[in-house]
């Protein structure tokens, strides 16, 4: 017999069904409450409501664990590539060779895109920031493709959408940056892999050859495989909420774009590089920053430590520090900046007050310094998670439609004025 919840309310005692995840997560089922006693539930930011079941991702924030679909992150990021992760994401299991293959030349045979797209890119100034264009190219897809409009398609009709986008995505993202630069843009080459294509298409010009870091490449590919998914957080549920009306593929992960742009969701390592500036342009004391974010009455906030959900550690920082230190060691990058994080992560992580409070570098902290080493402007950094969360939010999307779920509709409590009387406006 199933577990059941008891809430009182007065003299009557409701009951709610427990319901039990594969990995033992427990939840109290509250979908009868309102029938059964006239009653909601008020939980503001939805930090203890479960919208769905999913299959997708598992986070433990209090163990430091991550899997998509059973695999530990560790694993995926050591074995695999992000384009492998993305068919594990949405496909359900890992590809055959032969599936793998096939999903990659589908890819690389959508990767080029309409030559109007120029012409919306030549609307924006340059001064325009590059996730509004981005959101905005991505939305432009249903006018290329009316038929992606409607979301109840055939299977192959809806993969041709979620094809595309995947093989896109790249070119939207390194053109908004050509177009903050105001360079020419280049076209895809369909000869290198999804991580040298983007970057060729982000730092080349048409003026000198532009050759490939393999170093770099696998850094990059490792980052996207870091943020390609993360549960139910802002921007994968406003895609889920979105998608839940039925609107488009492409409408939905642009809303999710629009809601990553927000610098509390995907600005953090952004946020990393501003503070790392700041104390550049104080001096550049390390230790007098990290004595001002032990001082409870000084406001300053170290940037990039600790995490909202992991509680002991995040799994995916351990793994791109590795790859911070290969593109740092590789690139031989001379910048003072760069120098003052790696003083602040070598004496955090042996400080009594940061160890204690498990404030230790997260992976924000290390993608704003892959990015910079790389050459990637602050504001690019965004555009940067939301091109590795793709696969993530259209896993999220498909496993929604294929779940028919009801249309999104929160409840409120009303704290507004009750009864009032309408008065003529020469009277008022």
């Amino acid at each position: 017999m199933s577990e059941i919840a008891e809430i009182k309310v007065g003299d009557k005692v409701i009951e709610l069904p427990v319901e039990v995840g594969t990995e033992n997560e427990k939840a109290i089922n509250i979908g009868a409450l309102r029938a059964q006693s006239g009653l909601t539930t008020l939980d503001p930011g939805y930090k203890n409501t479960g919208a769905t079941k999913s299959a997708i991702t598992f986070l433990n924030g209090e163990k430091g664990i991550l899997k998509h679909r059973g695999y530990t992150i560790e694993e995926l990021a050591e074995k695999s590539t992000f384009i492998e992760v993305a068919y594990l994401l949405i496909y359900g299991d890992l590809p055959t060779q032969a599936e793998l293959d096939k999903f990659r030349g589908e890819i690389t045979k959508h990767t080029l895109v309409h030559e109007d797209i120029k012409k919306i890119l030549e609307g924006f100034p340059s001064t325009a920031h590059p996730m509004g264009v981005l959101s905005s190219l991505v939305t432009s897809q249903t006018a290329f493709y009316p038929e992606s409009l409607d979301p109840n398609r055939s299977v192959e009709e809806v993969n041709l959408s979620i094809i595309r986008i995947i093989a896109k995505m790249p070119t939207f993202a390194a053109w908004a940056y050509k177009n903050q630069m105001g360079h020419p843009v280049i076209y895809p080459d369909n000869s290198l892999d999804y991580c040298s294509n983007f970057l060729k298409m982000m730092f080349a010009l048409p003026t000198e050859d532009y050759k490939i870091d393999p170093v770099v490449a696998k850094a990059l590919d490792t980052l996207l495989i870091l943020h390609a998914d993360h549960e139910q957080n802002c921007s994968t549920s406003t895609v889920r909420i979105v998608g839940s009306s039925q609107a488009s593929l492409y409408a939905s992960l642009s809303a999710g774009i629009n809601a990553l742009w927000g610098p509390l969701h995907g600005g953090a390592n952004q946020a990393v590089i501003e503070m790392l500036e700041a104390i550049k342009a104080d001096g550049g004391d390390a230790d007098k920053y990290l004595e001002k974010a032990k001082d409870k009455n000084d406001p300053f906030r170290l940037m990039g430590f600790g995490h909202r959900v992991y509680k002991s550690f995040d799994p995916r920082a351990r793994i791109i520090k590795k790859a911070a230190d290969d593109v740092l060691d590789k690139l031989g990058v001379n910048d003072p900046v760069l120098d003052i994080a790696r003083k602040l992560e070598e004496k955090a992580l042996k400080d009594e007050y940061f160890v204690q409070r498990s404030l230790y570098p997260n992976v924000d902290f290390y993608s704003g310094i892959i990015y910079r080493a790389l050459g990637i402007p602050t504001e690019m950094f965004t555009v940067m998670f939301a091109l590795g969360r793709l696969p993530g939010w259209i896993a999220q999307w498909k496993e929604m439609r294929e779940n028919n779920e009801p249309i999104g509709r929160p409840r409120q409590v009303y704290v507004g004025e009750t009864d009032r009387t309408y008065v003529d406006i020469n009277k008022r």
